[in-house]
C-alpha cells in the first residue's frame, strides 16, 4: 500500500496540493514558535547587571516564555484542525475513486493504510518545505516580540540542528492525526457505491461525526458552566486563558456538527438572497452540506479564536477599569519622580497616598524542589493608602504593614492558601530576607497582588503616583494648579482611562503577536478550502451552463454560495467566541463582583468583511477558471 500511496500522491498531486500547503505552513509556524520558546527559556542573564536590572530582564524573558507557549499551543491546534478539515474534504472528493478501489478487492484495512501512507508522504514533503520556510517565519516572529516589547531588546532565536528531526516528526504527526478520522470514514465506503453517481452525498452526518460533535460540544458546555463557579477565586492569568479552555473544544464540536447548520442557515439567507441565482446558490448549499461546512471551517476558526481572545483581554481590561474607579476614593492623581511629602499638606487636600511599583522575587521550596518567581508589588504607607482607597481585607490588618511585612492576594495561582503570619522569602534590591504576611487582600482584577511598606522600596524607585482626596467644597481646578509644582496632575477618571487605554494597546499588541502568524495561516487555509471546493465542480458548472445559465450567472452563483459559507463560518465562530467571553465575564463577577463585558465591534466587523472579501475574490477567480472550458466538452466527459 505504500507503493500505491506513492503512485497516487505522484499522479494526483493537484488533489494534495492544498493539504501540502497547510502542512508546510503548520510545520513552519510550530517550528518557529518552538525555536523562539527555547531561546527565551535558555537565554542567559549577563553578569554584572544590577540586581533590579537582572530581575527585570528575567521577568521579560519569563513573559516572552509564557506568550510563546500560548503561540505554540495555538499553532499546533490550528495546524491539526485545518489539516484534518482539508484531508476530510479531499477524501470526500475521492469517494468514488475509493469505492472503485474497494470494488477491485481492497479491504477496509488496506484503504486505511493507503490514506495513512499518503498522509506520511504528505507529512514528509510538507515538513521538508516547512523546515526551510520556518527560518523567515522565526525572524518575523522574534521581530514582533521585540517590536511590541514582549521580549528584551535584541531578542533573537537561533537555528538548532535537532529541530529538523522535530519538524519532520511534527509534519508527519499533523498529517496522520488529520487523516485518521477521514480514513475511518473512507474504510466504511461500500464497493457498490462506485456504480452510483452522487453516492458520496448520501450520508452527511456519520456516526463518528455525531460522536465528535456531541462530545466536544458537551465538554465545552460543561467547562463554561463550571469555570466561573469554582470554589476558590481564580487568578486573572487563568481567566485570560479561558478561550483555549472553552473555544477550542467548541470549535471542534461545532465543526463536526456544521452540516446540520447549513440547511438552517440557508433558510435564513433565503430571506436575503432573492431571485433565480440566489435560490440556486442556496439549493447548492443545502445539497452539498459537507462541502459547505468544510469550506466554512477555517472561517470559523479565524473568527472564533480572534474574537474570543480579543474579547477576553478587552473584558478583563474593562473590569480592571471599573474596579479602579470603585476602589479609589480620590479626586486627583499626581505623578512625580519621587514620593512628595508636601502633596498631603497642599491647600484643599484632605488626604494623599503615594504608591509605586516594586519588582521583587519570592523563593519557594516544596517537596524537595526549589524555585523563584518574579512579582510586582505596590509600595505604600498603610494609613495613607486606607485614607484614599476602599479596601475590604479578607484577613489581618494593614496597620501591621510595617518593617518586614507584606500584604498578599488570597491565592496567586498556587496550590495552597496563604494565611496571616506565614513567612515568605523575598529577594529585593540584591538582598534576601524573610517577611511575614500581615494581611490578606481581597480578590482583584487590576491588583495590587502585593502591598509592601514604603521603607522596603529601593532607592530610585519610581515613578510615584499620589492619589489625592480633596476637602469638601474645594475647587478641583485650583487644587490641581497648586499641585502642578509636584508633577503631572490628572483626575482619577482620566488616570483610570489612561490605564485602560494602555491595557487596550497591550491587548492589541498581544493579539498581533499571539495571532498574527496564525491568522495569516488561517487566511491561506481559507483560500485553499475555496480552491479545493471549486476544483471538483467543473462538470457541475458546465451542466448549469448547458441548461441555459450564462457564464456570468454561474460565476455569480459561485460567489453567492461563497458568501453564504462565510456567513455560516462567522455565525459558528461568533457562537464559540461568545461562549468564551461570557464565561470570562461570569468568572470576573465571581472573582471581584464586577459586571463587565467588552465587545470589540470594529474587530468583529473587520473579521467578517475581511473573510467575505478573501473568500469572495477567491471564489470569483476559481469560478472563472473552472468555467473557461466549453461546457459541452466537460459534460460529455467523466472527469
Amino acid at each position: 500500500m505504500i507503493l500505491l500511496a506513492w503512485n497516487t500522491f505522484r499522479d494526483r498531486w493537484q488533489v494534495f496540493a492544498g493539504a501540502l500547503v497547510t502542512v508546510c505552513l503548520g510545520v513552519a509556524l510550530v517550528q518557529s514558535s518552538l525555536l523562539a520558546l527555547v531561546a527565551a527559556a535558555t537565554a542567559p542573564i549577563p553578569a554584572g547587571l544590577a540586581p533590579e536590572d537582572a530581575l527585570a530582564l528575567q521577568g521579560a524573558y519569563d513573559g516572552a516564555l509564557t506568550l510563546l507557549s500560548m503561540v505554540l499551543a495555538l499553532a499546533a491546534f490550528t495546524a491539526v484542525f485545518i489539516v484534518a478539515s482539508t484531508f476530510g474534504f479531499t477524501v470526500a472528493q475521492r469517494h468514488r475513486e475509493l469505492a472503485l478501489l474497494r470494488l477491485t478487492g481492497a479491504s477496509r484495512g488496506q484503504v486505511r493504510s493507503l490514506l495513512v501512507g499518503e498522509a506520511v508522504l504528505l507529512g514528509l514533503a510538507g515538513s521538508a518545505l516547512g523546515t526551510v520556510l520556518g527560518l523567515p517565519v522565526m525572524r518575523v516572529q522574534t521581530w514582533m516580540l521585540d517590536r511590541f516589547g514582549f521580549a528584551p531588546t535584541g531578542f533573537t532565536a537561533q537555528w538548532r540542528p535537532w529541530v529538523v528531526a522535530v519538524s519532520l516528526g511534527t509534519g508527519v504527526l499533523i498529517a496522520v492525526l488529520g487523516v485518521l478520522a477521514s480514513s475511518r470514514r473512507a474504510a466504511r465506503i461500500r464497493p457498490q457505491e462506485a456504480l452510483r453517481e452522487g453516492a458520496e452525498a448520501a450520508q452527511v452526518m456519520t456516526a463518528s461525526r455525531w460522536a465528535i460533535g456531541l462530545v466536544f460540544t458537551a465538554g465545552a458546555v460543561v467547562l463554561y458552566v463550571l469555570f466561573p463557579a469554582g470554589a476558590a477565586p481564580l487568578p486573572v492569568w487563568f481567566i485570560q486563558v479561558t478561550p483555549f479552555l472553552v473555544t477550542v473544544p467548541l470549535v471542534i464540536g461545532l465543526s463536526a456538527l456544521a452540516p446540520l447548520v447549513v440547511p438552517l442557515a440557508a433558510r435564513l439567507l433565503g430571506l436575503v438572497f432573492r431571485g433565480v441565482t440566489g435560490e440556486l446558490a442556496l439549493s447548492n448549499l443545502r445539497s452539498d452540506a459537507r462541502r459547505s461546512a468544510s469550506t466554512a471551517a477555517p472561517v470559523m476558526v479565524l473568527f472564533a479564536l480572534t474574537a474570543g481572545i480579543g474579547g477576553t483581554l478587552a473584558t478583563v481590561g474593562e473590569a480592571g477599569r471599573q474596579e479602579t474607579l470603585a476602589t479609589v476614593d480620590g479626586d486627583l492623581v499626581v505623578t512625580a519622580d519621587h514620593a512628595e511629602s508636601g502633596v498631603a499638606e497642599a491647600d484643599g487636600v484632605a488626604a494623599a497616598s503615594a504608591q509605586a511599583q516594586v519588582l521583587f522575587e519570592l523563593d519557594f521550596e516544596e517537596s524537595g524542589a526549589a524555585w523563584t518567581e518574579a512579582h510586582y508589588g505596590l509600595a505604600v504607607d498603610p494609613a495613607d493608602y486606607l485614607a484614599t482607597h476602599e479596601v475590604k481585607l479578607v484577613a489581618g490588618d494593614l496597620a501591621d504593614l510595617a518593617g518586614n511585612a507584606v500584604a498578599v492576594s488570597p491565592k496567586e495561582g498556587r496550590e495552597r492558601e496563604w494565611s496571616v503570619g506565614d513567612a515568605l522569602h523575598v529577594r529585593l534590591d540584591g538582598e534576601r530576607f524573610e517577611v511575614r504576611i500581615a494581611a490578606i487582600l481581597p480578590p482583584s482584577v487590576a491588583g495590587p497582588e502585593y502591598l509592601l511598606p514604603i521603607a522596603l522600596a529601593p532607592s530610585g524607585t519610581g515613578p510615584w503616583e499620589h492619589v489625592v482626596r480633596l476637602d469638601a467644597g474645594a475647587d478641583p481646578e485650583a487644587v490641581a494648579a497648586g499641585l502642578a509644582g509636584f508633577g503631572d496632575v490628572t483626575t482619577v477618571e482620566s488616570w483610570a482611562d489612561a490605564a485602560a487605554a494602555a491595557d487596550e494597546r497591550f491587548t492589541r499588541d498581544t493579539m498581533i503577536v499571539l495571532l498574527g502568524m496564525t491568522m495569516l495561516y488561517t487566511v491561506i487555509a481559507i483560500v485553499n478550502a475555496v480552491v479545493i471546493a471549486a476544483s471538483n465542480r467543473r462538470r457541475e458548472f458546465a451542466a448549469a451552463r448547458v441548461t441555459g445559465l450564462a457564464r456570468g450567472q454561474v460565476v455569480a452563483l459561485a460567489f453567492l454560495e461563497s458568501q453564504a459559507v462565510v456567513c455560516i463560518g462567522v455565525l459558528l465562530g461568533a457562537l464559540a467566541a461568545a461562549a468564551s467571553v461570557l464565561g470570562v465575564a461570569a468568572a470576573l463577577e465571581t472573582l471581584a463582583g464586577i459586571s463587565a463585558l467588552a465587545v470589540q465591534w470594529p474587530l468583529l466587523l473587520a473579521l467578517a468583511l475581511g473573510s467575505a472579501a478573501v473568500v469572495g475574490v477567491t471564489s470569483l477567480v476559481t469560478a472563472l477558471s473552472a468555467t473557461r472550458t466549453p461546457p459541452i466538452r466537460l459534460v460529455a466527459s467523466r472527469e
